[in-house]
């Protein structure tokens, strides 16, 4: 396994409850079982705090703390794209050329492929807060 993927992983200082919340949104991959909450405080479409937490692997583990980094002091607007193009970085239709986002490339890449659907569950559970 990839050293650097289980140090990003074990970054856990996101990994945490919210205390005053604005948004919580949770999601469970049917297909390997991980869970993942992600809860927010938002203010004027900007976020700025993240809070995850999930029974995952650590693939799972390591998106939603690369996400939460990037996503604090980020528009909801920006996030929402970025979201929406997560999907697109496995299959090269979209490629990862901003520097704010530039850590994903740690995870998004075809070695990774098998384990996309784990990597893009805190993308989709956050997606679910910052589409509406």
């Amino acid at each position: 396994m990839d050293l650097e993927l289980i140090s990003i992983a074990a970054n856990t200082d996101n990994n945490r409850n919210i205390e005053k919340k604005t948004h919580v949104s949770k999601l469970k991959n049917s297909l390997c079982g991980d869970e993942m909450k992600i809860e927010l405080i938002m203010k004027n479409k900007k976020i700025l705090d993240f809070g995850y937490q999930g029974k995952s692997c650590i693939y799972c583990q390591a998106s939603a703390s690369l996400l939460s980094k990037i996503s604090i002091n980020n528009q909801k607007e920006e996030i929402n794209n970025l979201c929406d193009n997560a999907e697109l970085y496995f299959d090269d239709k979209v490629k990862i050329n901003d520097k704010k986002w530039i850590s994903l490339k740690k995870l998004f890449k075809k070695e990774n492929v098998n384990k996309k659907d784990c990597i893009l569950l805190p993308f989709k559970t956050l997606k679910k807060i910052v589409s509406t």
